[in-house]
Formats: structure tokens, C-alpha cells, sequence
């Protein structure tokens, strides 16, 4: 196994792990540890390139640090991303070396689940590291956080729905969700249950079937789905899907969903979005309940689910800050979510500087 540092500003660590027997090729960045260790899920995918893939990790790392900031989850950023196609590579010894890579960080980093990445793949990673968390109940600890991402998602739709229509009411709006996956499939439900009339469509068009079946949603292509016109448009697949091309034929008055790093260009089309009066819930706030769910495994004592819904309520909170130093400052959301995480780090830093 060779592991080698790769010197990224503005990062406190980033590296490569190349493992030749398994097939791993892999990197782990960590954005910021004021606040904790950094804590952030590993995902699997076919990049066409480690530059493609090192973009996305760097991205990725740096949105957790805010999202826990903002959260106040106690942890700092971090992620990891294994280049490869997830059903062909797959194996033991590929997330064995895995859980050594992590493991050589020395507890930096802290990993989970995030996309292509389950519980079985994590409970391999674990044989060779502690540092691993949203490991199964039966192990004691909290599962699998996507219905808690998914729980997170709806409390902070409800501030949008403030935001936007004057009421935290879903009753006879019409909500678009992109990516009915493990997450943006139960906050379609959720949705449904609060009244809400549900959209869905995903490149996975058994997934879609499935849920038309089980719920009756309606559905549309996704191929050109951004010109459905909806209340609401909740991104829930992969990031920077809102672009030069998609934003200008957007027909929704809010955006609010799970994807992380949403806006290609988040001070350009922050700014565009604001331009078109539509209300943006910054993703690292309004999808943090995984990462909350995760971290109370972190606190003395142990996991406690009542703990966290506790804290994933305070989702609304957050988002109606944002909104207020949005207005307040005459700045996007983006930016103000940006502004209220960066102040929070700065505030853990003089708090460490005072010891």
C-alpha cells in the first residue's frame, strides 16, 4: 500500500492511497479540525480521472466542515472518495485496505456511509479501523443515516415554506424531487405524508417505478426535469445541478434538498438565484441530519436516538438564521450560511486559543 500526501491550500491534510493487490484507489481529504475530528462519508464512484475525483473530495470535505460548523455537531470536515465502479470493484480486500487508509489518519478522520457506500462495505472498513461510524444497531450504533438526512430535510423545508409562502405548510404544493435514492425516496414520502403533492424522477427509472407503485407519486423524465413546473424543487441526486443551463428554466419559487454542493458556481448562481426571487435553502444546512445523527454516537455515553431528533430540529433554526443575514446583509443564502459556519469556526478557534 502506498499512501502520499498531496499539498492542497487551505486543507489541513489530503492524501492518496494506492494499493495494488486490491485495487483501492482512493483519497482522504480533511478541510478543518478546529471544532473535532473531521467526520464525512466515503462514497465509490467511476470518476474518469483522480483530478475529477480529488475536485470532488476537496468540495465535499470543505462543505462538511460547514455543515458541521453550522450544526454545531462538535466534529470538523472531512471525506473520502474510492475511484471505481462500485459493481465491478467491490470486494473484501478493497474496503480491508480501505479501512487501513483510514486508519492511517490516526482518528483526523472519522468515515461513514455516503453514495455507493452501505453498511456491509463500512463493516469491512471497521475490522481494520475504529473509525467508522453509522455501523448497524446491532453493533450499537446508529444505522444508517439516510432517514435521518431525510427527517433533517423536511423540519428545514419548513422554514422554506416560511420563507416563501408566509406558512410552514406542505398541504396542496407541489414538490419536484430529483433522486428518489435512500434519502430523496423517504423525504418523498415524508412529503406526501404532510400533504404534499410529489414529482419524482431519477436516472433509475426501476427505483421510480417502484415508488409510483408503493405511493402513487407522479413522475417525469429526468432528462429535462428542471422545466416541470413545481412549488418546490428538492435536488436530492448528485451535485452542481444548478448551472448556466439549469437555473434559467427553473419554474419553482423555492429550492430546498439533500444533494450536497448543489450550486456549480455557489457565488454566481447564489447571486442568480436571488436575481429570479427563488428561496434557496444552502444544502450543507438543510441536509445536516445525517451528520447529526452520526455525531451523537460521539457524545459520552454513547448513541441516543431522542438526542438526536433533538438536535436535527434545530435544522429550522439554522436555516432561519441564514435567511435573516441573508436579508440582514443583502447577500445570498449560500453566502450567509458560508458566513454563519465561518464564524463558528473562528470562534472555536479562540476559544482553543484561550486554553
Amino acid at each position: 500500500m502506498e499512501i502520499t500526501e498531496i499539498e492542497v491550500d487551505g486543507y489541513e491534510k489530503v492524501v492518496r492511497c494506492r494499493d495494488q493487490k486490491s485495487g483501492l484507489h482512493a483519497l482522504i481529504a480533511v478541510h478543518d479540525t478546529t471544532l473535532g475530528p473531521a467526520l464525512g462519508g466515503m462514497r465509490m464512484l467511476p470518476y474518469t480521472s483522480e483530478d475529477e475525483a480529488l475536485f470532488d473530495v476537496l468540495r465535499l470535505s470543505k462543505g462538511m466542515t460547514h455543515k458541521s460548523a453550522v450544526a454545531e455537531t462538535g466534529l470538523g470536515g472531512g471525506k473520502s472518495v474510492i475511484i471505481g465502479d462500485p459493481k465491478a470493484l467491490k470486494s473484501p480486500a478493497l474496503f480491508k485496505a480501505m479501512g487501513r487508509f483510514v486508519n492511517s489518519l490516526e482518528g483526523q478522520y472519522i468515515t461513514a456511509e455516503d453514495m455507493n457506500i452501505g453498511i456491509p462495505d463500512l463493516e469491512v472498513v471497521r475490522t481494520e479501523t475504529k473509525w467508522v461510524t453509522g455501523l448497524s444497531r446491532e453493533s450499537g450504533s446508529s444505522g444508517n443515516p439516510s432517514p435521518y438526512t431525510a427527517k433533517g430535510c423536511l423540519v428545514g423545508l419548513r422554514a422554506v415554506m416560511e420563507e416563501a409562502f408566509g406558512k410552514p405548510d406542505f398541504k396542496g404544493k407541489t414538490f419536484l424531487v430529483q433522486g428518489v435514492g435512500a434519502v430523496g425516496g423517504r423525504l418523498a414520502v415524508l412529503l406526501k405524508n404532510e400533504g404534499a403533492k410529489i414529482v419524482i424522477c431519477d436516472i433509475n427509472e426501476e427505483k421510480v417505478a417502484q415508488l409510483k407503485k408503493e405511493h402513487g407519486f407522479e413522475s417525469v423524465p429526468d432528462k429535462g426535469h428542471v422545466d416541470v413546473a413545481c412549488d418546490v424543487y428538492v435536488p436530492c441526486a448528485r451535485g452542481a445541478g444548478l448551472n448556466d443551463d439549469t437555473i434559467p428554466r427553473l419554474k419553482c419559487k423555492a429550492i430546498g434538498g439533500a444533494a450536497n454542493n448543489q450550486l456549480l458556481d455557489p457565488a454566481k448562481h447564489g447571486r442568480e438565484l436571488v436575481q429570479r426571487g427563488i428561496v434557496y435553502a444552502p444544502d450543507f444546512v438543510i441536509n445536516a441530519g445525517g451528520i447529526i445523527n452520526v455525531s451523537v454516537e460521539l457524545l459520552p455515553g454513547g448513541y441516543d436516538e431522542a438526542a438526536s431528533y433533538r438536535k436535527i430540529d434545530r435544522i429550522y433554526d439554522n436555516l432561519k438564521k441564514v435567511f435573516e443575514i441573508a436579508k440582514k446583509e443583502r447577500i445570498p443564502t449560500g453566502e450567509a450560511a458560508v458566513r454563519l459556519a465561518e464564524e463558528r469556526v473562528a470562534a472555536g478557534k479562540k476559544a482553543k486559543a484561550r486554553k
